[in-house]
């Protein structure tokens, strides 16, 4: 967990069984819930309780990770946008794009850093000329191209 609010609000305290739970999870994503109890100490029932909590909370999702250009989205791009007024309704126009996955508002050169994933070159380009740059207040955009992904984890553990 960050100690610093993501979305506006104070971050959910957590006790040490549910950190322990997410860990687990973490580890392995498709654990069972009595393998999980068996090792931070709780029933199957107590630990299916504890995960829906913290799905309903909004503290942790469970999902199923793939590499996009498996699956026919051959070009993923991270995109630096500037923005010019408010960068809050820019950043909520460009998180309803579909091919869009991250959005995350920026201290530094960029006010925004958006992930895209798209079918191609060319699927990319309609994307931010049609779509991106012409939302009101994208004064300009940066776009960096992934060639090869090297490292992706979602195992940073809890605090």
């Amino acid at each position: 967990m960050n100690s610093t609010p993501r979305s506006g609000h104070s971050p959910a305290a957590l006790d040490d069984l549910s950190k322990a739970i997410i860990e687990q999870l973490q580890q392995d994503g498709r654990r069972s819930y009595a393998a999980i109890g068996k090792v931070v100490g709780l029933s199957e029932a107590a630990v299916r309780q504890r995960v829906q909590r913290l799905i309903d909370s909004g503290v942790m999702q469970v999902v199923a990770v793939t590499d996009p250009m498996e699956l026919g989205f051959a070009r993923q791009a991270m995109v630096g946008i500037r923005v010019r007024g408010p960068i809050e309704e820019v950043a909520d126009q460009i998180a309803a794009l579909d091919e869009v996955d991250y959005v995350v508002v920026t201290a530094g050169p960029f006010d925004l850093l958006v992930e895209a994933v798209c079918e191609s070159d060319e699927h990319l380009l309609e994307l931010l000329s049609e779509r991106i740059r012409t939302i009101p207040g994208v004064e300009s955009t940066q776009s960096f191209m992934y060639l090869k992904l090297k490292k992706q984890t979602y195992s940073w553990g809890v605090r």
